[in-house]
């Protein structure tokens, strides 16, 4: 079950969110969670001393004494890695609410389609948080591997090579045994024989060609291509 803190001093725009929040559990009947509201950051603060932190905070930005930036960057100097959406009438704090790692800047009147958006990558953090990492067996021995560090895999004979951000893995298993584990978490997809590709890491596909967040380049079998495009658009444009 999350706990999502909601702060805004007008019970009318609290009242609001909830109803938003309640739209958007019809919507994902998976996701189990449940509010608190408090109507000034002051009152917020006091609370988050007596009990466990949020999963979730949705924060007003304008309200009386400390504003909910302010607020979060104190809560963040403490310690807090909660992930934040504000909520403002004004677009003239975003740059702010970014100095504080805000996760979204809605501007009210809040409108479903954005606020759903937004809920949908607050919780995709939150389930990613939640992943149980991989334990695989590599060359130097049991090394545990979270999903989305993954960039992708090579298969190399009878080893398959992980290529995460940091580092270079290389794992004595089959291709069809490591797609066996990385299948049931969301953007892993084979591509040709050789390689199992996380789309999360995608910056562009182009004819036989796939270009990575870490500049690497991977080739695409003709006779796939096509194919390979199709499911990756299809992948990017349902994630928006």
């Amino acid at each position: 079950m999350y706990q999502i803190a909601l702060c805004d001093d007008m019970a009318s725009e609290l009242a609001q969110i909830e109803k938003l929040l309640d739209a958007y559990g019809e919507k994902h009947p998976e996701l189990k969670y449940q509010t608190e509201k408090f109507e000034n950051a002051q009152e917020l603060l006091e609370r988050l001393k007596e009990k466990e932190k949020p999963d979730l905070l949705l924060m007003d930005v304008f309200m009386p004494g400390e504003t909910g930036i302010e607020a979060v960057r104190r809560l963040r100097r403490e310690g807090l890695e909660t992930p934040v959406i504000f909520l403002t009438t004004s677009r003239d704090y975003a740059l702010e609410a970014y100095e504080v790692d805000a996760l979204q800047y809605l501007v009210k009147p809040l409108k479903e389609e954005k606020f759903f958006h937004a809920m949908d990558i607050a919780f995709e953090m939150l389930e990613k948080e939640e992943q149980e990492p991989l334990v695989v067996k590599t060359v130097g021995g049991l090394k545990q591997v979270r999903p989305e560090e993954i960039l992708y895999c090579e298969a190399q004979r009878n080893y398959q090579i992980l290529y995460l951000r940091e580092e270079t893995l290389k794992v004595r298993m089959t291709g069809g045994e490591l797609y066996g584990l990385l299948e049931s978490f969301s953007g892993f997809s084979r591509c040709g024989s050789s390689y199992i590709v996380n789309l999360n890491h995608i910056t562009a596909v182009d004819r036989e060609e796939i270009c990575m967040d870490n500049g690497s380049k991977i080739y695409v079998p003709r006779n796939r291509a096509t194919e390979f495009r199709k499911m990756y658009f299809a992948f990017y444009f349902g994630k928006e």
